[in-house]
């Protein structure tokens, strides 16, 4: 039985750049996972001789929590580029929540993140709605600022 996310992976060009963006962000290392070879990614993953240096990151203290595993692959290399836009086949964006959203906004901006969009409200059917904007990471992954409201 399915019980939660345990975490979202994101493959990164320099793992030391991509960590200290997503520490700026409010995220900490719940578990370093070092720099080297690891023989169950081998088998696991599909990729053999595999290096790679990585770390789980959280926002809380919570066991439970949703994590980030941050991994910039060594052997072979890190590849490719982010998808273009939010449109495309497959994980589109990793949303977070937040609480004042437009102060993350202003905090974003001013340490010099890639913006995607300003902060935009949109409401539902029953009134509820969200605050929410789009930015990207240092090697392009979308990422989303959300503070859902009622009423």
């Amino acid at each position: 039985m399915i019980k939660s996310i345990f975490h979202v992976n994101i493959n990164v060009k320099n793992f030391e750049r991509s960590l200290e963006f997503y520490k700026m962000l409010g995220f900490k290392v719940a578990l370093d996972l070092g720099d080297g070879p690891n023989r169950g990614n081998d088998q696991g993953l599909n990729i053999p001789n595999s290096r790679a240096r990585a770390a789980l990151l959280t926002l809380s203290d919570d066991p439970r929590a949703t994590r980030l595993d941050l991994i910039e692959w060594k052997q072979p290399p890190t590849e490719g580029s982010p998808y273009p836009h939010l449109y495309h086949t497959g994980v589109a964006r990793i949303a977070l929540f937040t609480k004042n959203v437009d102060e993350e906004y202003a905090r974003l901006k001013a340490n010099g993140v890639e913006m995607v969009s300003e902060p935009v409200t949109i409401r539902f059917a029953n009134n509820a709605g969200a605050k929410f904007f789009c930015f990207k990471d240092p090697d392009g992954t979308f990422l989303e600022l959300i503070e859902p409201f009622n009423g």
